[in-house]
C-alpha cells in the first residue's frame, strides 16, 4: 500500500472514529424504537416461520438479539450499521446498534439482518453487562446456514449463541458477523 493511502486510511479512522462512535450509541427516539419494535417482530416472525432451526432455537432460547436491517457498503472501506433490540420472553429488554468496519478488496452494498440467540444466562449476562459485545470475543457464537441447520436439533443445542442471517438484497462479496460490536444504546 502506498504511503498516501495508509496516511488517507489513517486519517479516515483518526477523524471517522469518534464521529461515528458518537452517532451510533445514542437512543432511538420514540419514534424510532416504535419502527424498530415493528421491524424486529416482522423480521424475527418472518426468519421463525421460514427456517425450521431458527424456530426451534428460538423455543430454547433465554434472549434474542434481533437487527432487522442493516446496510452495508465499501468502495476500499466499507462498514456495516444498523440498529435493533435484545428481547427475553418476548419483551424488549433494551435497544443495540451493530458495527462493522473492514478495509481491503470490496466494492458494493448489501442490506440484510441478522438474529442472535443467546441460549444461557451466562451469555445473556455478557452482552447486557459488556460495554460492547464484540463478536468472537465472549459467548461462542455458531452461524447457522444450511449445512449447520441441517445437524442441528434442540437435543444438540450446545453453544452459547446461534445467529441467523436473512434477507439479504443487493451486490457485496461475502457476509459475515465475525468482529461485529454490538453496543447498548444509550438510554438519554
Amino acid at each position: 500500500m502506498s504511503k498516501f493511502r495508509s496516511a488517507l486510511l489513517a486519517a479516515c479512522l483518526v477523524v471517522g472514529a469518534p464521529v461515528l462512535t458518537t452517532a451510533c450509541t445514542s437512543m432511538p427516539d420514540e419514534v424510532s424504537r416504535a419502527d424498530i419494535d415493528s421491524q424486529s417482530t416482522q423480521a424475527l416472525n418472518r426468519l421463525t416461520a421460514d427456517n425450521s432451526a431458527a424456530k426451534a432455537i428460538a423455543s430454547k432460547a433465554r434472549a434474542v438479539l434481533i437487527f432487522p436491517s442493516i446496510v452495508k457498503a465499501g468502495l476500499g472501506v466499507g462498514g456495516a450499521y444498523g440498529e435493533g433490540e435484545m428481547r427475553k420472553g418476548g419483551a424488549v429488554q433494551d435497544y443495540y446498534s451493530t458495527f462493522t468496519g473492514s478495509w481491503g478488496l470490496q466494492a458494493g452494498a448489501q442490506q440484510y439482518g441478522y438474529a442472535v440467540f443467546l441460549m444461557n444466562d451466562d451469555a445473556v449476562k455478557y452482552v447486557e453487562d459488556s460495554d460492547g459485545w464484540e463478536i468472537g470475543v465472549g459467548p461462542t457464537v455458531v452461524l447457522v446456514n444450511a449445512g449447520v441447520a441441517e445437524n442441528l436439533s434442540t437435543s444438540t443445542l450446545q453453544e452459547d449463541a446461534y445467529a441467523f442471517i436473512f434477507d439479504q438484497k443487493g451486490l457485496m462479496a461475502g457476509l459475515s458477523i465475525e468482529g461485529t460490536k454490538i453496543t447498548k444504546l444509550d438510554a438519554k
